[in-house]
């Protein structure tokens, strides 16, 4: 299996990704060639840079000959650490302030709603794989808007995150994440930065609100520059490569990759890492919490409400068990599977959400499938098969609920007819024989 693993200890953004990436060996013509197909005017090119020492590669979006780079004196007022312009200097015209004189730029951001991007991620010339990607990305990032400003979907007008470069890097790097060609995805926890950042609606505290929104779940921390270290458009990426936060597995070490922020801070490497490895047994393993408390004085309705809770919070597992407790009483065994890291943060909500006086616990391994998906497109969209491989054979199809539910909610069409359709295609792509539905 192989495997991917985000080093973001100075946080994550769409050009950092792509930059770890052409580093690691993805080829900068095939970026190139996308960024230029687009008909957004854009032009992808690399730098070879130093960050605290360390040789990296920095990606810039030139869009209609302009280059935005920050510039390198201490003295610019509003930087943007990692070269990522999506945090709103910049509107339909914006200027620059450097050591008292104001430089004026005369082009302008085209600013679009979640349907034009939509529009323009169909028509480009990648694989239906990597169109997946770029709008999971561009999802999420509307989802979190949306709940910021209590708005649907469609009606989000992205300001700085619809912008022509924001648009070369999450695509690119869906593209990128196809060429690498990794099964499953790690990263380590993520240093946001500290301070504040001008958007669109004002200046406010990093991590940006839909940055926080988005990194839900994540373990963050903040240290170094007080800068913006993580900017929407990484916490996109990341949340559609579906990493897991947890150390690097054990696995032999195959590439390396070093992508540079805009910024090179003293005594601060600005550089997302990107290490590639494969892993040799059939079967991956990794260590689970087992939290388990014994509930006979409780609502059933209360403890389906903690379920939930606890999985939004981002429980593995959660599920309940019938148990007859002492002198004859029926009562519930609620058990929880957790990453060590959110054994807290979920034995929180245990005690505050149920009437439990006491939790037990315990660490296990155990045995996981490598997992990957498979697009297919229904007559209704599209929608990921997930799949389960053991020794690079894959023992288990199923298609992605939450896809399936969108797409069923959008036609009107009955959810398990969605779903059989995606199995039919799927398994007429690979040859498998359909599973007969129960």
């Amino acid at each position: 299996m192989r495997i991917g693993y985000l080093d973001c200890f100075s946080g994550l953004s769409g050009d950092m990704f792509l930059g770890a990436a052409v580093s690691a060996g993805v080829p900068l013509e095939k970026l190139a060639s996308v960024a230029e197909s687009l008909g957004l005017g854009a032009h992808l090119e690399a730098k070879a840079v130093e960050r605290a020492g360390i040789s990296a590669t920095h990606m810039v979006v030139t869009v209609h000959g302009h280059s935005e780079e920050p510039l390198d004196e201490p003295e610019h007022t509003h930087e943007h650490p990692h070269g990522e312009h999506s945090h709103g200097e910049h509107e339909h015209s914006h200027e620059h302030s450097h050591a008292g004189h104001t430089h004026p730029h005369e082009h302008a951001h085209v600013h679009r709603g979640l349907p034009e991007i939509r529009q323009i991620i169909a028509a480009a010339p990648i694989s239906d794989e990597a169109k997946a990607f770029a709008l999971r990305a561009f999802g999420f990032l509307a989802e979190a808007e949306g709940k910021i400003h209590n708005r649907p979907l469609d009606e989000i007008h992205f300001h700085e995150v619809g912008s022509e470069d924001a648009i070369v890097d999450i695509v690119c790097a869906a593209v990128a994440a196809e060429a690498l060609g990794v099964d499953r995805w790690y990263a380590s926890a993520l240093n946001v930065g500290s301070g504040t950042v001008r958007c669109a609606h004002g200046t406010l505290p990093v991590p940006a609100p839909a940055t926080a929104e988005l990194l839900k779940g994540a373990p963050i921390y903040s240290a170094g520059p007080q800068k913006e270290l993580l900017t929407p458009t990484g916490a996109a990426v990341l949340r559609a490569l579906g990493a897991e936060f947890a150390p690097m597995p054990a696995a032999q070490l195959t590439a390396t990759g070093y992508g540079a922020g805009g910024r090179d801070f003293p005594g601060h490497a600005n550089v997302l890492r990107l290490m590639l490895g494969e892993t040799a047994s059939a079967s991956a393993t990794d260590s689970v919490v087992v939290m388990e408390a014994n509930l006979d004085d409780l609502s059933p309705q209360i403890v389906g409400y903690a379920q939930q809770k606890l999985m939004e919070a981002g429980a593995l597992d959660a599920f309940v068990t019938p148990v007859q407790m002492k002198k004859g009483r029926p009562g519930m065994l609620l058990t929880v599977l957790a990453a060590p890291s959110d054994e807290m943060k979920l034995a929180r909500i245990l005690f505050t959400e149920t009437t439990t006086l006491g939790i037990r616990r315990r660490l296990e391994q155990r045995h996981i499938l490598e997992r990957r998906f498979e697009n297919v497109t229904t007559p209704w969209g599209a929608a990921r098969v997930k799949l389960g491989l053991f020794a690079g054979e894959v023992v288990n199809a199923a298609p992605e609920f939450e896809d399936c539910r969108h797409l069923a909610e959008a036609s009107g069409v009955p959810l398990k007819q969605v779903m059989q359709e995606a199995m039919r295609l799927f398994a007429s792509a690979s040859g498998r024989k359909p599973e007969k539905s129960s």
